[in-house]
């Protein structure tokens, strides 16, 4: 079992990890806002699940987790806890969006045409902090920390 934990919690020494986990989180947490609280112009959660179900064939139940995960998971990447299974998350909402909803618009987003360039990003970005955890200035470092001091 520590050995599962060391592996979730353990990261990199880099600093600048810091400057993609915000990023990303803010992104992400802002357009789950959107969709859970219809913040920032969104339609919220009745409305996200109504048109993701409705015009994207998505199971009701698969789009609140996809909301759940960008807010949550947006707020976690930020703090830096739990970073990896949280960019996970945020890998595999990527991916059907990418499939789901922009790959028919190609790659370049251009004009009203959102290819899947920018998602492609987020993708890459969530991915790479799956590989290499929050970065010492996380809580996650606070938690392996302490991990690391009982052995």
């Amino acid at each position: 079992m520590n050995n599962i934990l060391n592996k979730v919690f353990a990261v990199s020494q880099s600093k600048s990890l810091l400057i993609l986990r915000l990023a990303l989180g803010i992104i992400f947490f802002a357009h789950g806002s959107q969709k859970l609280l219809g913040w920032f112009g969104g339609y919220g959660w009745a409305g996200t699940i109504g048109f993701f179900s409705q015009t994207l064939n998505i199971p009701p139940s698969l789009a609140g987790l996809s909301i759940l995960i960008e807010f949550f998971g947006g707020i976690a990447i930020i703090m830096g806890l739990l970073t990896r299974p949280a960019a996970l998350g945020l890998a595999i909402v990527c991916l059907v969006a990418m499939l789901k909803v922009h790959w028919p618009n190609g790659f370049f987003l251009e004009g009203a045409n959102y290819g899947i360039e920018y998602i492609f990003a987020l993708f890459v970005i969530a991915l790479f902090l799956v590989m290499e955890g929050a970065g010492p200035i996380s809580v996650d470092r606070l938690i392996y920390g302490q991990q690391a001091d009982r052995k």
